[in-house]
């Protein structure tokens, strides 16, 4: 007969995504986690495997549950400006209110273990690139209902504002001064004002 485990997983897996989003993947130990966890090893190997398999099962927990937050995000303003305003200022804000400076799970795993982990590096990719069919179909949205100038390339904007969002994220994980984050913040937004750029072609 099989025996039921004693513990519940989401709730293991959510301290353990807590731990790595910390402390980042080196620097967290199985003792580190089988105390945040509240389980012994034997049960972690059991229920996720070893120490990577259970990061990459913690990583696609995050991209999940950060992919659906992005979207509702987006979506609960009928003005696209407005959207990505408070997208942008309310991740600035949060940084800056006092509380950890962890940044984003999935980059700061892009910055750590993507460039030596091939499956990694494909995952957060992966990321980038759903956030940016998120950002394109809300941009589009703007074009549709006059707000946004038709001659926007909704997929090239998307494309830039990924690339900003990372760039912002991992800048601020320095704490800079708040003027130098809130005026690229700025600028970044700006771009809504901005005839189509030209698109690259793939060589």
């Amino acid at each position: 007969m099989v025996r039921l485990r004693e513990f519940d997983e989401e709730k293991a897996l959510d301290a353990a995504m807590q731990l790595f989003w910390e402390k980042g993947y080196e620097a967290t130990s199985l003792s580190n986690l089988t105390s945040k966890m509240g389980i012994q090893r034997p049960s972690i190997y059991s229920a996720f495997g070893d120490k990577k398999q259970l990061f990459e099962a913690a990583l696609r927990k995050y991209t999940a549950s950060h992919a659906s937050y992005v979207r509702a995000k987006l979506q609960n303003h009928s003005s696209v400006r407005e959207a990505f305003r408070s997208y942008f200022e309310g991740l600035v804000e949060e940084e800056y209110e006092g509380g950890p400076n962890r940044g984003c799970f999935c980059i700061n795993t892009m910055v750590e273990v993507a460039p030596h982990d091939e499956k990694f590096e494909i995952l957060t990719r992966e990321h980038q690139m759903y956030l940016s069919v998120v950002f394109q179909e809300t941009i589009e949205r703007g074009i549709q209902s006059g707000e946004l100038k038709n001659s926007i390339s909704a997929k090239v904007l998307a494309q830039t504002l990924v690339v900003s969002l990372i760039g912002l994220t991992v800048v601020m994980k320095s704490r800079p001064e708040r003027s130098f984050v809130d005026n690229s913040v700025s600028v970044i937004l700006s771009l809504f004002n901005t005839s189509k750029p030209r698109e690259q072609n793939d060589e």
